[in-house]
């Protein structure tokens, strides 16, 4: 009935952790070995997208970045809070500004020093995790004037815990973006990839995803998280925090429309990174991926999304991270080869997560 009155199904998709942060891992591995190569060197030494396979590394194992290694540290954060609780309404509300706060700065710390952090990490995230470390405010931590991508790239844990509030869920995007990347637009751009994955695993129609990220930025614009925030906005020299944060979502809002346009065309041959934009920045990271998932559908195609997103000019890896996310809170456990599965690094790290917030499905 109500989807029928234009409305989707909340129900999740089964298994949509599962599907969510497997996408994530192995979108970043198949994009890792394309980063900083053009599509000339890209099809010289992988073929055809269509043809694009999971690149195994020494011993057999699927290498990730540093994007995978950090959306871990968000989600086995907000596991860690949440440990102990009667059910997944009593973990949720333990996921306080402070609290949540003190969990990421310890995991990123943790992260930081971890021998594996060896993926050539972002100066931003290293800069600002090291001033945390020395025990600085998180809004002094920050670097103030960054929206590189690697805010967003870890936040898809955030849409997958089971029992948050919409507010909660927003403010938890936006702070474990702002404690590195203090620009609006980190900011917004998270927020926005964490509900993106929350419609797709909630069963949103891809055909409905756009107008559905749109009508959410256009409601955010002017709301400022104060008590996950705090003084953030004042801090970056903002004239009052609805200003702020309004820059933030309208740059997200302009990448949506630039991803829009290039679907008008829907060219499967053309680079998406060309067509949307190198993803370098926050919001084009967002709206590339979204491309590369809208871009790509008929069957099987979670691994077509993945495969098109890794064959791209701009940041690949962290494209297809997103890409891959999307892809798999929308189809969910089946999403995903198992024999790619198998080979993956982190793959204990992912199950443990993901069986915590299916298994309450």
């Amino acid at each position: 009935m109500r989807e029928s009155a234009g409305y989707f199904n909340t129900d999740r998709v089964r298994r949509a952790a599962d599907g969510s942060l497997f996408g994530l891992a192995i979108g970043d591995a198949m994009g890792y070995p394309t980063e900083f190569l053009d599509m000339r060197q890209i099809a010289a030494e992988f073929g055809p997208w269509e043809e694009m396979g999971l690149p195994l590394s020494a011993g057999d194992v699927v290498r990730v970045t540093d994007d995978t290694q950090m959306a871990l540290s968000v989600g086995e954060a907000l596991a860690e809070l949440g440990a102990g609780a009667t059910g997944p309404r009593e973990a949720a509300a333990a996921l306080t500004p402070y609290g949540v706060e003190a969990a990421l700065r310890k995991h990123f710390v943790g992260w930081l020093h971890d021998p594996d952090n060896n993926r050539a990490p972002g100066q931003t995230c290293l800069r600002a995790c090291a001033n945390l470390e020395r025990g600085m405010r998180w809004q002094d931590a920050t670097v103030i004037n960054s929206k590189g991508c690697g805010a967003n790239m870890r936040v898809t844990p955030v849409a997958l815990v089971p029992a948050l509030s919409a507010d909660q869920r927003a403010g938890i995007a936006q702070l474990q973006a702002a404690l590195t990347h203090g620009h609006p637009t980190a900011l917004a751009a998270s927020d926005l990839t964490c509900h993106a994955t929350w419609l797709l695993a909630h069963r949103c129609p891809l055909d409905e995803l756009l107008p559905e990220l749109r009508a959410y930025a256009r409601k955010s614009r002017n709301t400022y998280h104060g008590d996950w925030l705090g003084d953030l906005a004042a801090k970056a020299g903002a004239p009052d925090p609805a200003s702020f944060i309004a820059f933030g979502w309208d740059e997200c809002l302009r990448a949506l429309d630039t991803a829009a346009e290039a679907l008008r065309v829907k060219d499967l041959e053309r680079d998406p990174c060309e067509a949307v934009g190198a993803s370098w920045v926050a919001e084009e990271a967002l709206a590339t991926a979204v491309y590369c998932l809208l871009v790509v559908k008929h069957d099987g195609y979670p691994r077509s999304v993945v495969q098109r997103a890794s064959h791209s000019s701009g940041d690949s890896d962290s494209v297809a991270a997103l890409a891959g996310a999307f892809a798999g809170a929308h189809r969910g456990y089946t999403s995903w080869p198992p024999e790619w599965r198998a080979a993956l690094e982190y793959g204990t790290r992912i199950t443990a997560l993901s069986t915590l917030w299916d298994a309450v499905d």
